[in-house]
């Protein structure tokens, strides 16, 4: 039998909280899953510093995949088989696509990203399309089929239809996401009718599109999505966590440009440090590995990494305050030198961190993240997009929150055995409760 369509002797399935269970039946999928580059994903956390909030998050990309890829196998196998408007030969490279579409998230993904200057796509294009044992799978199928699965992760695809099954505005990455973090998290925000949604979803000319009759579950899901955004998501603790765990990374950058010698020398940064890192140092790091830094850091010679990583596994984080950056720049300043006289870093220990989301968005050409809406198909056979329909999403449509807070060191503020006056200065403009620490 041809590798492409050849099938596993016996059904292969993974135990899952949020699917029951998730079904391997082509070869192909099997031997993806067993690659060292997918098999480091269980090594990567979904969700970053949100275990520092909710103790449950613990689960990993690994488990998120496999989610992916089991709500893509029940449409292409289930929801859209012999549907005249999908095409049997594309249901492979879904398959491939949803599972792979994360394969390029590093350890503590966003954090990373933002303090060297990398970006997870380029990572998963590089390891489909690089000398890995994930290209030697793909390879089998065609010389051409990593370039296709690359494409559609990417979104540039000419396959839009199933692009839009991975990468939409309602999609099986973020099904499987919103449902598997409130799992995990112990939330009841992200829970919607997914069974419903697939029941009215069938394959259009060019993305997926959802029967009139099923508009309320659309609407659940778009709800669901907001609420596990800003409960969850955005969570002002997680976010403290992140805060300190970028400045952990700014600091050892910092410190390896000034030629600091390191009681644990970080050589597995040092490609990074410089700004030449390769896919085989980049395949390297999971979270582990940051880890046992951050844990070797805190009894590092500097006393800034030294204090953030004690800080970051201890969980001693930072506390916040309310942050208006249009009205109380200035304010900023001011806590800025206030902060050098107390002799605290303002670079590492006065830190505003924002968080904007745009729930949903009907097609705006020409944008920065152009989105394609959702359309509903209506029982004449038109195609109407989801606001025009839906008093709840139009309400919500095109309008961004975004929210901002100053984060910053309660415990070394309210230690008043150095610089009182001027700590106690600050608390002032900070607005600091004292009976709450």
């Amino acid at each position: 039998m041809a590798y492409p369509v050849e099938k596993l002797r016996e059904e292969k399935v993974f135990k899952d909280p949020v699917h029951r269970y998730i079904h391997v039946r082509d070869r192909i999928i099997w031997d993806l899953i067993g690659t060292k580059e997918f098999q480091r994903l269980r090594r990567i956390k979904q969700l970053g510093t949100t275990y520092l909030t909710f103790h449950g998050a613990e689960h990993s990309r690994f488990n998120h995949s496999l989610g992916v890829y089991e709500i893509t196998r029940r449409i292409a196998d289930d929801v859209f088989h012999e549907r005249p408007e999908w095409n049997e030969d594309d249901r492979l490279l879904s398959l491939c696509a949803a599972l792979l579409h994360d394969l390029g998230h590093g350890p503590f993904s966003h954090s990373f990203e933002k303090v060297f200057d990398l970006d997870h796509e380029y990572f998963t294009r590089a390891i489909i399309l690089g000398e890995t044992e994930v290209n030697k799978v793909l390879l089998t199928v065609s010389n051409d089929f990593p370039i296709k699965v690359a494409e559609v992760i990417a979104k540039t695809s000419k396959n839009k239809l199933v692009v839009s099954l991975i990468s939409s505005q309602i999609d099986a990455d973020r099904m499987d996401y919103l449902q598997r973090d409130a799992y995990f998290t112990g939330v009841s925000y992200g829970h919607f009718d997914m069974e419903r949604i697939l029941r009215v979803m069938q394959p259009g000319e060019d993305q997926v599109v959802f029967r009139k009759s099923g508009m309320h579950a659309v609407e659940d899901y778009i709800m669901s999505r907001y609420q596990m955004y800003w409960q969850v998501y955005f969570h002002p603790v997680t976010r403290s966590a992140e805060v300190i765990l970028t400045k952990i990374l700014h600091r050892a950058k910092d410190l390896h440009k000034q030629d600091y010698c390191f009681k644990s020398d970080p050589h597995h940064f040092h490609s990074m440090f410089n700004g030449a890192i390769t896919l085989e140092d980049y395949i390297k790091l999971d979270e582990a590995i940051v880890l046992y830094y951050f844990q070797m850091w805190q009894e590092e010679e500097d006393l800034i990494l030294r204090d953030l990583c004690r800080r970051f596994m201890n969980r001693n984080l930072f506390k916040y305050a309310e942050f208006d950056p249009a009205k109380e720049y200035k304010k900023l300043a001011q806590l800025s030198i206030l902060f050098q006289k107390a002799g605290i870093d303002p670079e590492y220990y006065l830190v505003v961190d924002s968080s904007s989301d745009l729930p949903y968005d009907f097609y705006r050409p020409g944008e920065e993240e152009e989105r394609l809406p959702i359309h509903l198909l209506m029982k004449n056979g038109e195609i109407r997009e989801l606001s025009r329909e839906s008093e709840i999403v139009d309400a919500i449509s095109g309008k961004r929150r975004t929210d901002h807070k100053l984060y910053y060191p309660a415990d070394v503020l309210k230690d008043n055995s150095t610089a009182k006056e001027i700590k106690e200065e600050i608390r002032k403009l900070l607005e600091i409760d004292e009976s709450r620490y």
